[in-house]
């Protein structure tokens, strides 16, 4: 569950107009701050990024999902699931609490180096240079 300070702070953001991936930075910020005070690990930043968007969507971001071929049809449907509940046109599932122990025993044991200034930096650049190439 995402902290009432980012919920309000990505509120704010869609109220004055903002994009909706700026509003999900809210969730990702949030998630950098969790790796970074040692609630859990992450193998890489695109890992608490996605952790993030996924927050994000489950929370009410109109984020649509990404028409990505790169993932797999399970990440696609977890995707659009996220954003349908976010949405209201799903109810979410009861979570079961074996599995969700069990996800943060796996993250717990992840470094905390995915989310350090460099590696950020690292995956900022990066980014950069495909969107890029892209254009």
């Amino acid at each position: 569950m995402p902290e009432k300070a980012t919920l309000r702070r990505a509120k704010k953001d869609l109220r004055e107009g903002k994009a909706p991936s700026t509003a999900a930075g809210e969730f990702i910020r949030e998630e950098i701050h969790h790796v970074r005070e040692g609630k859990h690990g992450v193998s890489s930043p695109k890992q608490a990024i996605a952790i993030g968007l996924a927050k994000a969507r489950r929370a009410g971001v109109p984020l649509k999902p990404q028409p990505t071929d790169a993932m797999t049809e399970k990440t696609r449907r977890a995707m659009r699931q996220a954003y349908e509940v976010g949405q209201g046109k799903r109810k979410p599932r009861t979570r079961s609490a074996k599995r969700s122990k069990a996800t943060m025993r796996a993250l717990r044991r992840k470094p905390k180096t995915g989310a350090s200034h460099a590696a950020l930096s690292r995956q900022a650049q990066s980014a950069s240079r495909r969107r890029r190439k892209r254009s």
